[in-house]
């Protein structure tokens, strides 16, 4: 055993060697080489000596994932499998069922299947509970269950799920899948077209390329791009999108970072598609990385008026560096800046609170900065919509609410007990959210807030130091106080919480292609864009 431990740790500690003598940072090398042999002299006597037999692999997999904690999240090891699906991200192309699925515990959730793929035409629907794939039950299985779906294509997979509280069976032929990076385009009116660009892989230009051409060939003399929820991708598919809308030669992004070869500027590299026609530009919280770059490029340049939430906040670029036996490193390696020259990176990972968490960067400490036509935008906190709409920023406890899934769960209880003849006309009621307030209180919904975190704190150091019989009462009256401060909170919060709601209830109906026809005529922020674009004065007025 020992033998085996040796040579299993001699292979990687030369190939580590190797890497960094023939890296840039050699002024560093001295101290890299020695806190290595610290850690691969550790690593040998711990698994030689420790009580218990130990696994190198594990032990190895936690000590670099610990390590890279510490830095920014978007830093990652892969392992093999994770390559294939990070290649799978970036190209929409791959073999399975047809389905988004949640892993949890001791089943797989169906979160959304795909219209007219293997899931969906085995009969699943969002809401299913698979508790057993072919002889295999999930609540057993030790690794990631999602594995278990994936096959050769045209190979059968059978699965056992539960809905509603009964068990069903299906049998779900595997196939290729390919998903759209433009899910959806369509005309809103006689001359507004409206592209729907889900995320930033290797066809999204060709594909947003392709969609505005039809447009145009339909009528449209406007253009309004939905950025919302795209947690971005490739950054020179970025800077490809943001080319169909400016000139040739026009600088789109900068990136900057210590080692001087991944300094780097972007410039657009073709001939445009359309350099006049008015465009809005869709983002939330949930807009990241190349979303943000196209959309804080086109706003720099007044090419585009931005609607709708403060974006995520992602300035950070990563570049994939091949390890040994297939693996993969995702590294942060530079910083990205808009035309404008500002960073919106949003949190500082570098800087964190008693928690470990990053902190966001202080509103105080943004700088200013200048469009194009001089209208002034800041950095450090995401992209800043020229037209903010309250209703599509998550406040706290609608963020609770969504990572509980209870708004998820509810549209699965909602679809089976309900039958909508002409979705273009559903629209929930006052008694549905009533309704939805009681399921809350049903399963037990419960959201700290960061007072009651700070309150506690301060009971906690009160009964150290022997005070906390004096302030009881005023510490019992102020709790009662934020409870009715929360319940108060979700009724506050009424039309964004039935805005989610209705989202998650027409897919049940309709898939995600009728969810988008339903924003056409009830989406607030299309509502908005289109009302922008509908007065030429109006857009005008937005980019002076």
């Amino acid at each position: 055993m020992k033998t085996f431990l040796k040579k299993k740790i001699l292979i990687p500690i030369l190939a580590i060697t190797v890497f960094f003598a023939g890296s840039a940072f050699q002024n560093d090398f001295f101290e890299i080489a020695k806190q290595i042999e610290i850690f691969t002299t550790l690593f040998k006597e711990l698994n030689m000596n420790y009580v218990d037999e130990t696994n190198p692999a594990d032990l190895m997999d936690t000590a670099i994932k610990s390590m890279l904690n510490d830095l920014d999240p978007y830093t990652r090891f892969y392992n093999e499998q994770d390559v294939e699906a990070e290649r799978i991200r970036q190209t929409g192309d791959y073999t399975g069922i047809g389905a988004k699925v949640r892993t949890l515990k001791d089943k797989l959730i169906i979160i959304e299947p795909y219209k007219n793929y293997p899931a969906d035409k085995a009969g699943l629907k969002a809401g299913d509970e698979i508790i057993k794939v072919n002889n295999i039950t999930v609540a057993n299985y030790k690794d990631d269950a999602g594995e278990l779906l994936k096959g050769a294509s045209n190979s059968t997979v059978n699965v056992t799920y539960v809905r509603q509280g009964k068990q069903h069976q299906a049998s779900i032929k595997h196939s290729e899948i390919e998903i759209d990076a433009v899910p959806y385009f369509s005309m809103i009116n006689d001359n507004i077209g409206y592209i729907v660009l889900s995320k930033f892989n290797s066809k999204i230009s060709a594909q947003t390329a392709y969609a505005v051409k039809d447009l145009k060939a339909q009528g449209a003399k406007r253009i309004i791009l939905d950025l919302r929820n795209n947690p971005g991708g490739l950054l020179h598919e970025a800077v490809n999108v943001v080319n169909l809308f400016v000139p040739k030669g026009q600088l789109v992004v900068t990136t900057k970072s210590k080692v001087k070869k991944f300094n780097r500027t972007y410039y657009t590299q073709k001939e445009p598609l359309d350099t006049e026609i008015p465009l809005v530009v869709l983002i939330n919280g949930k807009s990241a990385s190349a979303s943000e770059i196209v959309s804080g490029s086109l706003q720099d340049l007044d090419r585009a008026v931005i609607v709708g939430s403060r974006s995520f906040g992602k300035g950070l670029v990563q570049r994939p560096k091949k390890l040994t036996y297939g693996t993969q490193l995702k590294v942060t390696i530079s910083r990205y800046y808009t035309p404008s020259g500002r960073c919106i990176q949003a949190l500082d990972y570098w800087n964190r609170d008693e928690e470990g968490n990053a902190v966001k960067i202080d509103k105080t400490k943004y700088n200013e900065f200048k469009t194009k036509n001089g209208r002034p935008v800041f950095d450090g906190g995401g992209i800043l919509p020229d037209e903010q709409m309250p209703i599509t920023k998550n406040s706290p406890i609608t963020q609770e609410i969504l990572n509980d899934f209870l708004i998820f769960d509810y549209a699965t209880n909602y679809y089976y007990k309900n039958t909508v003849n002409n979705i273009d006309n559903f629209k929930l009621t006052d008694s549905d959210f009533k309704a939805f307030k009681s399921y809350l209180k049903t399963n037990n919904f419960t959201f700290v807030t960061e007072t009651e975190k700070a309150l506690n704190k301060v009971h906690e150091k009160a009964i150290k130091e022997a005070l906390d019989d004096n302030i009881k009462s005023d510490y019992n009256r102020l709790l009662n106080n934020l409870k009715s401060s929360k319940d108060v909170a979700i009724d506050e919060n009424k039309d964004q919480i039935l805005s989610l709601l209705t989202d998650e209830i027409v897919k049940r109906y309709v898939y995600r292609e009728g969810l988008y026809d339903y924003y056409k005529t009830h989406n607030p922020e299309i509502k908005k864009a289109t009302q922008i674009l509908s007065n030429i004065t109006t857009y005008h007025d937005y980019l002076r």
